[in-house]
């Protein structure tokens, strides 16, 4: 199917990829590991066609039909999500267009209408919709979702949109870049699923290990500019790579004490006349000895202990009789919520059940609009989320934030953590501020991990990190004696540290006193109930009688469009409040470091106008944050209705 023969790649002086080859067959289900940087999206591209190699060739077989789905920003426009996942051949495509030209027309002629329905049947347009229609149901994906315009949707909803349309499709090859990103674990078993039934070939790049393990019968490792193949799943792959590296260690340190031997001989012996033709024959047989390289190996093991957070009270938090709502959607009402000492809490459920927003409570960082949230005794809580980088100052390296802790921590054990985390060597010494959202993100994280509190709430940490980083932040929290309440949809991760499960549902959860493994066969029952329902559930309506419907489609594209009008005011209300306050905070270190100073003492008068105004400033500054707050609130709630699941706001 797909042939790669002595191909190499290079940037900037730097060897990607040197004389690598790789077979792809019809059945092949390969997963692409290798550390950030290594090569995994080049090689890619260059599969795609968007770059080339420097060397070597590409071969494809003759008629093959190759589906790729990005790691993020997937396209999307005026076709509804039904429409894209359905849109599967440039005819498919074409149709819908014409369909959408026809209803926008007005009185559309009933001759028109029946030759693009004809068309549409022998393009088998019903089967596709109907089969699109099932596995955007398998994505979480709502009947009331599928008729919107997919450029109203959230990031990762189109990504799964477009992911649901290389299912339908079937591609004799499926390329996926990170698919499980914008998957929670509902939707995850179901991909999984689903993919085990699929016919074609799988190329795939994940940093999930349990998907690995679930979904390939090889790996490729992208290491030292070479592509080496490994029979089996990640955990063979473990097990070879270990077994291969003692062989490889082994033969190099034999052929280093051979060397040795022979030079002492060639040393010793090489003045004297009698030894000297044996002293040379010694030389010319090192020199006919074909190198081994001294085996790279890879990051060494963490071998050290993490600082401990102080021992808490039994009870760590407790919310009692809780109620909150986003504008009239109401997420939780006489909610109820303890978390022990000791136990480590996973949140599970579809996306939009209200996962986050019950993390955010347990952190204090949303506030009850009734009920009660308790922290027990000698408790500090943490909350980390994605992108939730406050916490660092813009102006200071990575190194230097680092050692931002009132733990005493030596600088190379610090920098042996940040190297865990990916920044290494000279990274260390790039500033806060011109980090990309995902680095601020994971030094968020190992700031948490210096310094931790003894309850740790944490949203989908294993973002932004490769399989490396998710070991070292699973031993960083197997040491961690505090209590752990955390969303993830990786698998691997959730069953290495959960002991209780908490299922988020309807305003509703549901506890499971054990690890996942444990949730899984407790709901194995429910699962199979609802899969099968969804099997056996009609087609509903097919797009073929979607003219029957004109009118009642266009009153909901009237009532998306002051949706969306409801959205933006919103947005650029809070976005006007942002840069007020923004603009008065700034106003406000000014005069403070003009009160610093010694020379504003020396004007008459002037530390009196400075205090008057800071006086001045600081309920403008409290008066803009609650409107904020009350503008953030009210556009949180027009999001979270209008968001398939409401994962923006969720």
């Amino acid at each position: 199917m797909l042939s790669l023969s002595d191909i190499a790649k290079a940037y900037g002086g730097r060897s990607l990829f040197a004389g690598v080859s790789l077979q792809v067959g019809q059945e092949d289900r390969i997963g692409l590991v290798g550390p950030n940087g290594a090569g995994k999206s080049t090689l890619f591209a260059m599969l795609l066609g968007k770059e080339s190699p420097d060397a070597g060739a590409i071969r494809w077989q003759r008629g093959c039909r190759v589906g790729h789905l990005p790691q993020e920003n997937a396209p999307a426009g005026e076709e509804t999500a039904l429409e894209l996942a359905s849109g599967i051949s440039d005819e498919m495509i074409g149709l819908q267009r014409r369909r959408r030209t026809l209803m926008a027309g007005g009185a559309a002629d009933p001759a028109e209408i029946q030759q693009w329905k004809e068309e549409y049947e022998q393009a088998e347009g019903p089967a596709i919709e109907a089969r699109a229609r099932r596995i955007l149901a398998g994505l979480a994906f709502r009947e009331s979702d599928l008729d919107g315009p997919a450029r109203e949707l959230s990031g990762g909803w189109v990504m799964r949109a477009h992911l649901g349309r290389l299912l339908v499709q079937e591609p004799d090859l499926l390329m996926l870049d990170e698919p499980t990103n914008h998957l929670d674990l509902d939707a995850l078993l179901w991909f999984q699923e689903h993919l085990r039934g699929f016919r074609g070939a799988l190329l795939l790049i994940s940093h999930d290990r349990d998907f690995l393990n679930q979904m390939v019968t090889s790996i490729v490792e992208i290491r030292q500019s070479k592509l080496i193949r490994y029979r089996g799943n990640y955990d063979a792959y473990l097990e070879q790579r270990e077994s291969a590296e003692e062989q490889a260690l082994a033969a190099y340190k034999h052929q280093q004490r051979e060397i040795a031997r022979l030079q002492l001989f060639v040393d010793r012996f090489r003045a004297k006349n009698t030894k000297a033709t044996q002293a040379q024959s010694k030389l010319k047989q090192i020199a006919r000895m074909e190198p081994i390289d001294a085996p790279a190996g890879e990051e060494a093991a963490i071998g050290f202990r993490f600082p401990q957070p102080a021992r808490s009270g039994l009870r760590v938090v407790t919310l009692d009789g809780v109620r909150f709502a986003y504008g009239d959607a109401v997420i939780y009402d006489g909610l109820s919520f303890v978390a022990e000492r000791g136990q480590r809490i996973v949140l599970v459920g579809p996306n939009g059940a209200g996962k986050s927003t019950l993390l955010k409570l347990l952190a204090g960082v949303l506030a009850p609009q009734a009920g009660e949230r308790r922290l027990g005794h000698q408790v500090r809580e943490g909350y980390f989320a994605q992108y939730r980088v406050e916490m660092l100052d813009p102006n200071r390296t990575v190194l230097d934030e680092a050692f931002q802790s009132p733990q005493r921590l030596t600088e190379t054990f610090v920098r042996t953590v940040l190297g865990s985390f990916l920044f290494r060597d000279d990274d260390v010494f790039k500033v806060v501020r011109v980090l990309s959202g995902g680095e601020k993100s994971r030094l968020a994280l190992v700031k948490l991990l210096l310094d931790p509190p003894n309850l740790l709430l944490m949203d989908e940490p294993t973002t932004h990190l490769d399989l490396a980083s998710v070991d070292a932040l699973l031993e960083a929290l197997r040491q961690f004696e505090g209590t752990l309440i955390f969303i993830s949809h990786d698998v691997y991760f959730i069953r290495e540290l959960a002991n209780h499960v908490v299922r988020v549902r309807d305003g509703r959860l549901t506890h499971y006193p054990g690890g996942y493994d444990y949730y899984l066969d407790k709901t194995a029952p429910e699962r199979a109930a609802e899969a099968a329902a969804q099997a056996v559930a009609p087609a509903a309506r097919t797009t073929g009688a979607a003219f029957d419907r004109k009118e009642q489609k266009r009153r909901e594209a009237a009532e998306r469009q002051a949706r969306y009008e409801q959205r933006q005011a919103a947005r650029e209300l809070v976005g006007r409040l942002e840069a007020e306050i923004a603009a008065r905070e700034s106003r406000q270190a000014c005069l403070v470091a003009e009160l610093e100073h010694p020379d504003t003492y020396a004007a008459a008068g002037r530390a009196v106008e400075i205090n008057q105004e800071m006086q001045t400033l600081l309920p403008e500054i409290e008066r803009l944050t609650a409107q904020w707050e009350a503008a953030a609130s009210a556009l949180a709630a027009l999001e979270s209705d209008d968001a398939p699941g409401g994962e923006s706001s969720f």
